[in-house]
């Protein structure tokens, strides 16, 4: 069989780096045909030498030509985000896009649409083009078939990723790999509810009042994980478990009402399923992205090497506790987006990433969080997501808003 051929998006960070860490750890099984990174033009030259990829992109124009000056005529190096769509509609096995933010939808489109299926760590993508993204998904199913990578293992036995709507949409979200996991031969009809699982994150059993004034060093200071900055903040205000809660939603089909949120400080369970007689059958493993990586890498089979095995002899203590919604309201406030549905989802994610920016640069504190992205949304109006410029009007005006609501508080 031939490598498979994977282009990454987002090379330079911290799904990128993990991605790559996976295919050096599976020799002869992959092949990079195109990296992208937004600025981080050092380390993307690096990678590109080091994986022969021929194509680069890189978002930002000025790093795109030092790119161009480092890799030479033997590798081809497009700029700007036109630029990185450009790479991902590129012909390839499997596009992985580890971008973060909003700014990955119209990667993931290009790679739909062009016929290739996505891994898909840019949840944002997901959330912000919704039905845009369904929509596509749907038509490449339409054209080339339910599961472009092969229904069934080498071996006879069925995928591993279960329950989604079909195989042109790859979960590398370690709660929704442990869903479709789980969900792998499960009958739909006896499903009653989905449980994702949350850390808590940093702010864990503190009460609203203990937040006020409380900076972004004390929100990046995860226990468990060990990812990148805005989806570190996302995780201690619960927001990141907001947009898994929609994500979830279109991914499986599910109706809001049967996903809940528990709170699991250990990060070992990665997510459950409960069934109709009362049995809850949950996935476990060491809190490590490279696992559910390299699941979606290699789907439909499972891959030889274990990124990180369980130490069965050494104690282990598994606890749930319910969810404070009342200090943490960013979960009550993306369910709402997601149930509203159209551009609603779209405003929450954009005024919630132009508030974490205002975080991480020192001029809001996390309360201000959740004010910021509450107002913007009590101001939108929902439409439904028609088209993709509808979808990034409604992006482009929540930031005006929230930007505006930020100079007003400084």
């Amino acid at each position: 069989m031939s490598p498979r051929q994977v282009t990454i998006l987002g090379s330079t960070g911290s799904i990128g780096t993990q991605a790559l860490e996976v295919l050096d750890s599976n020799p002869g099984a992959f092949t990079v045909t195109g990296l992208a990174a937004g600025r981080g033009v050092e380390t993307l030259v690096a990678q590109a030498r080091a994986t022969g990829a021929g194509r680069v992109a890189l978002a930002d124009a000025g790093a795109a030509a030092l790119a161009r000056e480092a890799l030479g005529p033997g590798v081809e190096v497009l700029e700007g985000t036109a630029g990185v769509a450009e790479l991902a509609a590129a012909p390839a096995d499997l596009v992985l896009n580890g971008i973060t933010g909003a700014a990955g939808l119209r990667s993931t489109l290009a790679a739909l649409e062009a016929g290739t299926p996505v891994a898909l760590a840019n949840k944002e993508s997901l959330i912000v083009g919704g039905d845009l993204v369904l929509a596509a998904a749907a038509r490449a199913a339409d054209r080339h078939g339910a599961h472009p990578l092969g229904a069934r293992t080498p071996g006879g036995a069925p995928p591993p990723l279960g329950g989604l709507r079909h195989g042109w949409l790859l979960p590398v979200d370690s709660e929704h790999s442990a869903l479709a996991q789980v969900l792998r031969g499960t009958d739909p009809d006896e499903v009653t509810r989905l449980l994702v699982t949350a850390s808590g994150g940093p702010f864990r059993g503190r009460r609203r009042d203990e937040l006020a004034g409380v900076r972004a060093a004390d929100a990046l200071a995860h226990p468990t994980w060990d990812m990148g900055a805005v989806i570190t903040v996302n995780s201690a205000t619960l927001a990141n478990k907001g947009l898994e809660v929609i994500e979830a939603h279109l991914l499986f089909g599910v109706a809001y009402d049967a996903i809940e949120v528990v709170v699991h400080p250990q990060s070992f369970v990665h997510s459950m399923v409960e069934l109709c007689d009362g049995a809850t059958i949950a996935k476990l493993s060491p809190p490590d992205m490279r696992l559910p990586i390299q699941l979606a890498l290699g789907h439909p089979a499972r891959l030889p090497h274990a990124p990180a095995v369980t130490d069965w002899g050494v104690p282990l203590d598994l606890r749930f506790e319910p969810v404070d919604r009342r200090t943490f309201p960013m979960l009550d406030l993306a369910e709402a987006a997601g149930r509203a549905g159209g551009t609603a989802p779209a405003v929450y994610n954009a005024a919630n990433e132009e508030a974490v920016g205002a975080l991480l640069a020192d001029e809001l504190d996390v309360l201000g969080i959740d004010a910021v992205v509450a107002a913007v949304l009590e101001e939108h109006e929902p439409a439904p997501a028609a088209d993709l410029e509808t979808v990034l009007a409604a992006d482009r005006w929540a930031r005006q808003r929230a930007r505006s609501r930020l100079s007003t508080e400084r």
